[in-house]
């Protein structure tokens, strides 16, 4: 028998990760080191257990995937890292290669496919299909690239994220609250952590960051 492949589990749903775990040790050639379901506990597993692939969710309560995968690779240079997405988000896909991920799975793919796909990456593949490969290059061409470290908005949580975009249509807090179903307390005080996350003091130069973002996405 071969030696299996050592599997570490990132997302923040248990029921799904209960599930990744029953699909990759169906036919015994891949194995679930570890779990984990934040970006905190993502970069503290991974460095424990070094796995040989790193199944990671986009989207984590406390941050990006795109983050964690920046870095666990900062710190173990040699991990491979598979971004999870349930759709391929052109912008989260290609902050993910340049943070060093070995390619995306999408959420919907078969269960043979999604065991084929991570011993391709264990034995040293990538799984960035050909479309997204000339995306990267290109924008390496045009001098758009820049590591995700420098870009603030991979730092936001989903919901930091969709109060931001709330922000930039110019909703109050009281608007977004109601929105949301939110107290605005609470909204406040994601507010107040998405101006630490993105460095600004003011709203206005929040909403202005959410408007530059949206225009960029709507070019691509």
């Amino acid at each position: 028998m071969s030696q299996q492949i050592r599997i570490l589990l990132v997302d923040d749903h248990e029921i799904v990760r209960r599930g990744l775990k029953t699909v990759l040790e169906d036919d015994g050639d891949l194995v679930v080191v570890g779990e984990a379901g934040t970006v905190e506990e993502g970069v503290r597993e991974a460095l424990r257990v070094s796995p040989d692939v790193i199944l990671m969710d986009l989207r984590l309560p406390d941050g990006s995937g795109v983050e964690a995968c920046r870095q666990i690779r900062e710190q173990a240079p040699d991990s491979k890292v598979v971004i999870l997405t349930s759709y391929a988000d052109e912008d989260a896909l290609y902050s993910a290669v340049m943070a060093g991920a070995a390619g995306y799975i999408l959420k919907d793919l078969d269960s043979g496919k999604l065991r084929d796909a991570l011993s391709t990456v264990a034995s040293g593949g990538s799984l960035l299909d050909p479309k997204m490969a000339t995306t990267v290059l290109e924008r390496l061409r045009s001098g758009a690239a820049r590591h995700p470290a420098d870009d603030p908005f991979t730092s936001l949580t989903p919901q930091e994220d969709r109060i931001l975009s709330l922000i930039g249509e110019g909703l109050t807090n009281r608007e977004i609250a109601g929105q949301l179903s939110l107290s605005d307390k609470t909204i406040k005080n994601y507010v107040s952590q998405i101006y630490s996350k993105l460095d600004v003091e003011r709203r206005s130069q929040a909403a202005r960051l959410a408007t530059e973002r949206r225009m960029r996405r709507s070019q691509l």
